[in-house]
């Protein structure tokens, strides 16, 4: 009577599964496989968003173990083994009996397991030691195939009509930062949008991150620039009701857009009032902005070291007297200047300080100068850019200037 949505085709989850094995060997190297609890990993080496733990040894079949709902599993994936499972006592049994026994020595996502998981775990497979398997994942998806770009080249597009063409003809003047929160909401419901945005970082929840006038400085808690009050301090997303975008006045978006769970990040701000209107200070920012990310984005091919991005930004705006508020005021500041994107918005390769791997053909990433102005708020750029043999282009739009709202 059902039938899945879409399954993943064989030959991209054995490139999947092709991939991890071989950073397992460079990163894990004394690991016999693989042993993967975060339903964002275990849907990416399975085609099914399942609770459970799935087994990936370095030789044989993969063994994908399930707490509720093997029968969706079963009709999702298109793995051999997919079996019931109700304790970890269980798990050496299963694998076995797969032909995928269990090795003296596995990898596992330690960022998806819980401490009292990892107990668990430990207790009931004793002699059994575990090593971390996370760069293992991270690198595997660093490059996207075909069949990822398709979603996101989609994904991209939905993403720039939903910001450059949509929204500047609804908003307007007088809307409060959560009225313009439900906008966005409606316009990128309307076009596809999947959802709320995946992150690799522990315990990170994002819905996007808008912001009027000063409140882009507002102190924040996740590892970006951009300030907001968001609807309360426990649900520090949307806007605040108490905030009125009133002529004369910056608003900067930042948000994310999913297709069938690939992710496109892009910034946009406008400005409530004629272009003349714009304050010089704000207009210089923004000029800068604008000539760091096409710089960069010139530069964005394969080869290129993403840590020297970061080091020619900040050589950038130390040059333009900008430094003070570039990335983030104060306490917001950030030390990057953009990040790889796909099931999670927070992807391998990161633009810092460190990060020297080079770049490749097929990589996803997102550039985003900011700078913040006391009083004033955040203006930047960001877009989303697949990088080509030739170079990059752009995902989610190639406009960068501020759109005036009058």
């Amino acid at each position: 009577m059902f039938s899945s949505l879409e399954k993943l085709p064989v030959e991209e989850m054995s490139r999947r599964h092709a991939l991890c094995r071989e950073f397992m060997v460079k990163t894990a190297p004394e690991a016999g496989g693989f042993l993967v609890s975060s339903r964002l990993a275990i849907y990416y080496l399975s085609g099914t968003y399942a609770h459970g733990l799935l087994w990936l040894p370095l030789a044989g079949e993969p063994v994908l173990m399930v707490r509720k709902g093997v029968e969706r599993a079963r009709m999702e994936s298109l793995l051999t083994h997919i079996m019931p499972f109700k304790s970890y006592r269980e798990v050496p049994g299963i694998c076995a009996d797969a032909q995928s026994p269990l090795s003296p020595c596995i990898a596992v996502d330690k960022s998806g397991f819980s401490w009292a998981m990892a107990d668990m775990l430990q207790k009931n497979l004793p002699g059994t030691r575990f090593v971390s398997g996370d760069a293992v994942l991270r690198n595997a998806r660093r490059v996207k195939s075909e069949w990822e770009l398709v979603k996101l080249r989609l994904c991209g597009e939905r993403h720039r009509a939903a910001q450059e063409d949509v929204l500047p003809q609804r908003l307007k003047a007088g809307m409060t930062e959560l009225e313009i929160a439900h906008l966005c909401s409606a316009v990128f419901f309307e076009l596809g949008n999947g959802g709320p945005i995946r992150m690799n970082a522990h315990s990170e929840e994002n819905f996007g991150l808008l912001a009027v006038g000063d409140s882009g400085n507002y102190p924040t808690y996740y590892n970006g620039p951009l300030g907001h009050k968001g609807l309360h301090p426990a649900i520090p997303f949307m806007g605040d009701a108490g905030t009125v975008w009133m002529p004369g006045m910056l608003l900067a978006t930042d948000l994310g857009f999913t297709v069938e769970g690939y992710n496109t990040d892009k910034t946009q701000v406008y400005w409530s009032g004629p272009a003349s209107s714009i304050p010089d200070e704000l207009q210089r920012a923004h000029d800068l902005c604008e000539e760091l990310y096409l710089r960069l984005v010139d530069r964005l091919k394969p080869g290129a070291i993403p840590s020297e991005f970061w080091t020619e930004a900040l050589t950038f705006m130390e040059r333009a007297g900008c430094s003070e508020g570039f990335m983030g005021l104060g306490g917001n500041k950030v030390p990057f200047i953009g990040h790889g994107t796909g099931l999670t918005v927070d992807d391998l390769p990161v633009f810092a300080a460190g990060f020297d791997e080079p770049l490749e053909p097929g990589m996803v990433v997102a550039l985003e100068p900011k700078i913040g102005l006391a009083g004033i708020g955040m203006t930047g750029v960001e877009n989303t850019l697949e990088i080509t043999a030739d170079g990059a282009r752009s995902l989610s739009g190639s406009r960068t200037g501020i759109i005036c709202i009058e």
